[in-house]
Protein backbone atom coordinates (compact mmCIF):
# COMPACT_ATOMS: atom_id res chain seq x y z
CA UNK A 1 0.00 0.00 0.00
CA UNK A 2 1.14 3.32 -0.71
CA UNK A 3 1.74 6.35 1.70
CA UNK A 4 -0.51 8.60 -0.41
CA UNK A 5 -3.36 6.01 -0.45
CA UNK A 6 -7.17 7.07 0.21
CA UNK A 7 -8.32 4.13 1.48
CA UNK A 8 -10.17 4.63 5.08
CA UNK A 9 -10.57 1.49 7.08
CA UNK A 10 -13.67 0.96 9.02
CA UNK A 11 -12.96 1.31 12.09
CA UNK A 12 -15.68 -1.79 12.99
CA UNK A 13 -13.26 -3.70 10.91
CA UNK A 14 -9.95 -2.89 12.40
CA UNK A 15 -11.54 -4.23 15.39
CA UNK A 16 -11.61 -6.95 14.84
CA UNK A 17 -7.94 -7.67 14.58
CA UNK A 18 -7.19 -5.94 18.17
CA UNK A 19 -7.03 -7.87 20.67
CA UNK A 20 -8.95 -7.38 24.20
CA UNK A 21 -7.24 -4.78 26.44
CA UNK A 22 -5.07 -3.59 23.31
CA UNK A 23 -5.11 -0.60 21.21
CA UNK A 24 -3.03 -1.76 18.21
CA UNK A 25 -4.40 -4.69 15.69
CA UNK A 26 -2.21 -7.51 15.54
CA UNK A 27 -1.90 -7.26 11.81
CA UNK A 28 0.10 -4.74 9.67
CA UNK A 29 -1.64 -2.13 7.96
CA UNK A 30 -0.58 -3.68 4.56
CA UNK A 31 -2.15 -7.14 5.64
CA UNK A 32 -5.15 -5.12 7.74
CA UNK A 33 -5.87 -3.21 4.33
CA UNK A 34 -5.24 -6.60 1.92
CA UNK A 35 -8.32 -8.24 4.31
CA UNK A 36 -10.60 -5.15 4.26
CA UNK A 37 -10.77 -5.42 0.59
CA UNK A 38 -11.34 -9.23 -0.03
CA UNK A 39 -13.85 -8.81 2.63
CA UNK A 40 -15.77 -5.18 1.18
CA UNK A 41 -15.21 -7.26 -2.42
CA UNK A 42 -16.86 -10.13 -1.26
CA UNK A 43 -20.02 -8.28 0.78
CA UNK A 44 -20.47 -6.01 -2.42
CA UNK A 45 -20.33 -9.09 -4.97
CA UNK A 46 -23.41 -11.01 -2.34
CA UNK A 47 -25.82 -7.91 -3.12
CA UNK A 48 -27.14 -9.32 -6.26
CA UNK A 49 -27.17 -12.53 -4.85
CA UNK A 50 -28.77 -12.21 -2.26
CA UNK A 51 -31.84 -10.27 -3.58
CA UNK A 52 -31.86 -12.89 -5.98
CA UNK A 53 -31.98 -15.39 -3.37
CA UNK A 54 -34.84 -14.00 -1.39
CA UNK A 55 -36.84 -13.35 -4.36
CA UNK A 56 -36.46 -17.24 -5.55
CA UNK A 57 -37.06 -18.58 -2.62
CA UNK A 58 -39.41 -16.22 -0.96
CA UNK A 59 -37.45 -16.03 2.45
CA UNK A 60 -37.15 -13.21 4.92
CA UNK A 61 -33.91 -11.18 4.89
CA UNK A 62 -32.55 -12.56 8.28
CA UNK A 63 -32.57 -15.96 6.63
CA UNK A 64 -30.88 -14.92 3.61
CA UNK A 65 -28.07 -13.44 5.79
CA UNK A 66 -28.11 -16.81 7.38
CA UNK A 67 -27.73 -18.87 4.63
CA UNK A 68 -24.69 -16.20 3.19
CA UNK A 69 -23.05 -16.50 6.32
CA UNK A 70 -23.09 -20.08 6.28
CA UNK A 71 -21.66 -20.05 2.76
CA UNK A 72 -18.72 -17.98 4.04
CA UNK A 73 -18.14 -20.06 7.38
CA UNK A 74 -17.43 -23.12 5.69
CA UNK A 75 -14.11 -25.20 6.34
CA UNK A 76 -12.79 -24.30 3.16
CA UNK A 77 -13.38 -20.43 3.71
CA UNK A 78 -10.58 -18.22 3.52
CA UNK A 79 -12.13 -15.56 5.74
CA UNK A 80 -11.72 -15.61 9.78
CA UNK A 81 -14.97 -16.39 11.78
CA UNK A 82 -15.21 -12.34 13.06
CA UNK A 83 -14.56 -11.05 8.87
CA UNK A 84 -17.38 -13.61 7.54
CA UNK A 85 -19.30 -11.97 10.41
CA UNK A 86 -18.77 -8.40 8.83
CA UNK A 87 -18.91 -9.43 5.37
CA UNK A 88 -23.00 -10.35 6.62
CA UNK A 89 -23.25 -6.93 8.59
CA UNK A 90 -21.43 -5.26 5.68
CA UNK A 91 -24.15 -6.70 3.37
CA UNK A 92 -27.05 -6.01 5.32
CA UNK A 93 -26.07 -2.46 4.97
CA UNK A 94 -25.50 -2.11 1.31
CA UNK A 95 -28.94 -3.97 0.77
CA UNK A 96 -30.66 -1.41 3.66
CA UNK A 97 -31.88 -4.62 5.64
CA UNK A 98 -31.55 -4.72 8.93
CA UNK A 99 -28.35 -5.84 10.54
CA UNK A 100 -28.30 -9.76 11.72
CA UNK A 101 -29.71 -10.34 14.99
CA UNK A 102 -26.09 -12.42 15.96
CA UNK A 103 -23.09 -10.33 17.32
CA UNK A 104 -19.98 -11.55 15.78
CA UNK A 105 -17.87 -13.95 17.76
CA UNK A 106 -14.37 -11.78 19.45
CA UNK A 107 -11.49 -12.77 17.12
Amino acid sequence: MHEDSQLILPPSFVALFVPPGQVRPRLTLHELVKRYEICEDLAQALTEQARNLQHRLGITEDLVLAQCLQGLSGEDSVLHVCEAHWVICRLAELLDWPLPPVAPPPS
